[in-house]
């Protein structure tokens, strides 16, 4: 199994189970070892008493990103820690793009940064999320070892 097929298919196996990232209209865009992008629609009960993306939403999108870039290695990983930063307001009916990539993997933690675009290619969201890897795999492997 090569790597990208490893990593599509644990998005894969992942989404299916994955009840908020589709309820909330996210979708898989692309996804390769130790990378994620998705897609996330601004509807109207997305908005905030100002008229704009509520956070909580900006970081939905950002975490789910970040969730299917660090596991796409077939090893069960968790956040750890995370943190956002909002640049610009995500506007209603614009759709939302966040681009998961690691920046480090080294034994069981890892750093990934995300991206999170408004349609105009403007910078709505910076996130910063630290994995932790933890007992597991996403599903069965058949060893290559002799």
């Amino acid at each position: 199994m090569t790597p990208q097929d490893r990593a599509e298919k644990c998005a894969e196996l992942m989404f299916a189970q994955d009840k908020a990232s589709p309820g909330l209209g996210m979708r898989i865009v692309q996804v390769s070892p130790g990378c994620a992008v998705m897609e996330m629609p601004v509807r109207a009960d997305m908005l905030n008493g100002h008229g704009i993306c509520h956070g909580g939403f900006i970081f939905s999108l950002a975490d789910s990103a970040f969730a299917f870039a660090c596991n796409s290695y077939n090893r069960l990983t968790v956040a750890q820690q995370n943190q956002i930063t909002y640049l610009t307001p995500g506007k209603a009916g614009e759709t939302l793009r966040a681009d998961a990539r690691e920046v480090s993997r080294t034994g069981r933690s890892g750093v990934y940064d995300v991206t999170v675009t408004g349609e105009d290619g403007r910078t709505v969201a910076l996130f910063r999320g630290l994995s932790r890897t933890v007992k597991g795999t996403h599903f069965e492997e058949e060893s290559t070892a002799p």
